[in-house]
């Protein structure tokens, strides 16, 4: 995706594959293909791993990595539930940056790990609005638990996803998956207690020392363009489910689904981001016609985001009535244009 959110290349990988490891091959391609200098990499916390970080900053490339606030080592917890050095804007939002040694894990050739220290920046920024969210989905999470604990027989490996991880002494039969031992179950409330108290907290690491704290957060931001892709693109282009078999039927499927995909966010960006990707598709599916009369067409839908579609493509979208040969002369007229 380059940095008006347009997509420029993917790459498809069978269900089961880690995304870590997805990074490298992904990552080379696209450098040799495009002929790339360096390439400041933004990914989530699934692709922060030692090897990644090594192989982005071997290259003479950048990156900028979230980070897990609840995984985090006792020191870099402390660093973020520290008030001091954490600027302010407004009461629902802070943030602050240090540059600090941080340890990763490299597979060396032999296979085994071996720990290095690079000096990375750490940058920490808290929102309350994230902080709601993650109290409202705790929240749900706990009366379930409750529920388990209280009931315990009506519950099973399955079914207890996303309440398990607040029941204290909760254990499953591997065979069957039923709850193992029912006598001994709690509530973990110092697991609660540490989880609320980083509610909100994001971390961020990156190469990009020189940059500050607003400009990786900034760059980071634009990850939601490609989240936002994925859910398009299942959603609204619904590339999945896939209902074709054979490799080739699956790559064109997906091929297909991509090209769509850049033509949408081609034309939100013209428009400025005036009108939604879910608006503009919804919009042009509707743009259809119907045979009146021999060779009359009537196009019965016309909209806003039609109108601002045909502004910025010279394709007038408002006429109702059309012949056949009107038809494919528009057509046409949008080829060589």
């Amino acid at each position: 995706m380059d940095t008006n959110g347009i997509p420029i290349t993917y790459d498809l990988y069978s269900g089961n594959t880690n995304d870590c490891l997805t990074y490298r091959p992904t990552f080379s391609r696209m450098k040799k293909e495009f002929d790339l200098g360096k390439v400041i990499v933004v990914a989530d916390k699934g692709m922060s791993t030692g090897d990644n970080i090594q192989y982005t900053l071997s290259a003479n490339d950048g990156f900028v990595f979230s980070y897990s606030a609840r995984g985090a080592n006792k020191a870099l917890k402390d660093y973020i539930l520290d008030e001091e050095g954490y600027v302010f804007k407004g009461d629902d939002y802070k943030w602050k940056e240090r540059i600090y040694p941080t340890e990763i894990w490299v597979t060396m050739t032999s296979g085994k790990k071996q720990k290095k220290t690079i000096d990375a920046k750490q940058v920490v920024f808290y929102s309350e609005k994230y902080a709601k969210k993650a109290r409202m989905e705790r929240a749900k999470a706990i009366e379930k638990a409750k529920k388990l604990i209280k009931t315990p027989s009506n519950y099973n490996r399955s079914t207890s996803y996303g309440a398990a991880g607040y029941v204290k002494n909760l254990s499953f039969v591997k065979d069957t998956g039923e709850i193992a031992d029912i006598t001994a179950l709690s509530l973990d409330e110092e697991k609660i207690k540490a989880q609320e108290a980083l509610d909100g907290y994001y971390v961020l690491i990156t190469s990009e020392y020189k940059k500050s704290a607003s400009e990786v957060i900034e760059i980071y931001r634009g990850l939601w363009k490609i989240e936002e892709s994925f859910k398009v693109t299942k959603s609204d282009l619904e590339t999945r489910p896939v209902y074709v078999s054979t490799q080739d039927h699956i790559k064109a499927h997906f091929l297909t689904c991509f090209i769509a995909l850049v033509l949408a966010r081609i034309l939100e960006f013209k428009m400025d981001g005036k009108h939604t990707i879910t608006r503009i598709i919804d919009s042009l599916s509707k743009c259809t016609c119907t045979n009146v009369d021999q060779n009359y067409y009537l196009f019965d839908y016309y909209d806003e985001v039609l109108k601002d579609i045909g502004d910025v493509t010279n394709v007038d979208f408002s006429t109702k009535i059309r012949t056949l040969q009107q038809i494919k002369k528009n057509i046409s007229e949008t080829k060589t244009r």
